[in-house]
């Protein structure tokens, strides 16, 4: 192996990783800039909102069906094409200032959610199983340590520069990921050949769509307004029938059957409710510690503060994902997940008996953090040792897509709690302390109900890969692995 090959092989992790937090930084950038896009682009609250609401929209409906592409056609060209179009929406954010323009290129920029299963399974792949465990782990944290430094990144920009800046940063940061994966990551020799079902790919679009669009509005257009009632009923009859028509098909879009096997859909079970329970976290933090303080809890603190409230849980997870991927290879991922899920469980409980003092909010929100990385990391080892090679980036898609259905229920859950529970202050209606306690129980509640669907799976091996004979896929993975073990 030559040297320029070498340090390509070296490379491979880090840079996967970089993709995965600026996916997450992706997706937090905007959150600073809400409050003041009425007034930069003219348009109303509502319709701002849907920059959020659209990332959100495509990246569900993108995730899966990119994972099923990887599989199919080569997972580093399609990871290079979710980059891609991720730059593109940055670069067309920074160019305009007009709400319609805004929410296309948002969506376009969802597609970056299917970047970690993607880059999952090119781990999966590309490593020998030694390396392949505390890979995998880091590659799932970058979902919180990207969240963890995009918040005050964001903010620090939206306060000191022109917000269209944030933009052209993080559409530079793409061109970068885009060229480094390109220079860096090989393709893998691992497919799953056959014709894309884009029927499923429709149907599963729709289904999302209108099931994701009602949770995430509910809360807007009032829970029993006909569109939102219209939207849930639309989504359970269409993902009826896609769930009938997917297990006809010859070759679906997701392989139901699979899904079906405790391992795997208890698995996906629990990645709900980790998303869940997680999400809140971040959103409840944000808003309790910016509260006014005539509010008698609230620390009034700006943006800039409050996203470095939050950045010792991305440095948390950092560090710990490889503490994630000892615990797996001794334990087994069930427990991991499990352990994970209580410690998320034990820092709502540490978030109820103190939410007043600054270092027990952020000493809370660190336990959560260390509690989902454990979970995060545990999950897709899961998903790898319960399937074949051939279809580890659609399975981990979908796994991505139950954590991201579980954020998006937690969002509007969480909102419907303080909703309810407000008193005026300053002549304006802010959550109460009350509120914001009942939603550190219910997002504690959740992890619990974690907990119980973790120890359910049932019991892994240590080896690493998926029980009964080799796939066809793990045998060429293996001759790929053992090709480059002697280069």
């Amino acid at each position: 192996m030559d040297r320029t090959a070498a340090i390509r092989n070296r490379l491979t992790v880090p840079v996967l990783a970089f993709g995965g937090i600026l996916m997450a930084v992706m997706q937090t950038v905007v959150v600073p800039l809400l409050p003041d896009l009425p007034r930069l682009t003219g348009a109303s609250a509502g319709t701002v909102s849907w920059m959020v609401t659209a990332t959100l929209l495509s990246g569900a409906v993108l995730t899966p069906v990119l994972g099923r592409a990887g599989d199919m056609y080569g997972k580093r060209r399609v990871l290079m094409a979710a980059l891609g179009l991720m730059t593109l929406g940055s670069v067309l954010c920074a160019l305009t200032s007009d709400i319609g323009v805004l929410i296309a290129a948002r969506t376009l920029s969802g597609a970056a959610a299917a970047v970690v299963p993607l880059s999952i399974s090119i781990l999966r792949d590309e490593l020998p199983p030694e390396r392949r465990g505390s890979a995998v782990a880091l590659m799932s944290s970058t979902v919180g340590i990207g969240a963890a430094l995009g918040l005050p990144l964001a903010a620090v920009i939206v306060q000191y520069a022109d917000w269209h800046t944030m933009f052209w940063v993080t559409g530079a940061l793409g061109a970068a990921g885009v060229t480094l994966v390109w220079w860096a990551v090989r393709e893998s020799p691992v497919r799953e050949p056959g014709r894309f079902d884009v029927p499923g790919a429709l149907g599963l679009a729709v289904g999302l769509v209108c099931l994701l669009l009602g949770v995430s509005q509910g809360g807007q257009w009032g829970w029993g307004s006909p569109r939102v009632v219209g939207l849930f009923l639309a989504a359970a009859v269409v993902l009826a029938l896609w769930w009938w028509l997917q297990l006809r098909a010859e070759q679906p879009l997701v392989d139901l059957r699979l899904v079906a096997r405790p391992r795997v859909g208890l698995s996906h079970v629990a990645a709900l409710l980790a998303g869940f329970a997680f999400y809140a976290n971040t959103l409840v933090t944000a808003q309790l510690v910016q509260a006014p303080e005539a509010t008698g809890y609230g620390l009034g603190l700006s943006i800039v503060a409050t996203g470095l409230c939050l950045l010792p849980s991305g440095v948390v997870m950092l560090l710990l994902s490889p503490v994630s991927a000892r615990i797996s290879a001794a334990r087994g991922p069930r427990v991991t997940l499990a352990l994970g899920a209580a410690v998320i469980a034990a820092g709502y409980a540490v978030r109820i008996a103190d939410s007043r003092d600054l270092w027990m909010i952020i000493a809370g929100a660190t336990v959560v953090a260390t509690g989902t990385t454990l979970a995060y990391s545990a999950l897709p080892t899961l998903i790898l040792r319960a399937v074949p090679a051939g279809q580890t980036a659609s399975a981990n898609g979908v796994n991505v897509l139950m954590r991201t259905i579980g954020q998006a229920c937690s969002s509007a859950a969480v909102a419907a709690v303080l909703v309810h529970h407000t008193s005026l202050v300053g002549g304006a209606p802010v959550p109460t302390l009350h509120g914001y306690l009942l939603a550190f129980a219910m997002a504690g509640a959740v992890a619990l109900l974690a907990v119980v669907a973790a120890l359910c799976i049932p019991g892994d091996s240590v080896s690493g890969e998926p029980d009964g004979p080799e796939p066809a896929g793990d045998r060429t993975r293996g001759a790929h692995d053992r090709a480059m073990e002697g280069a």
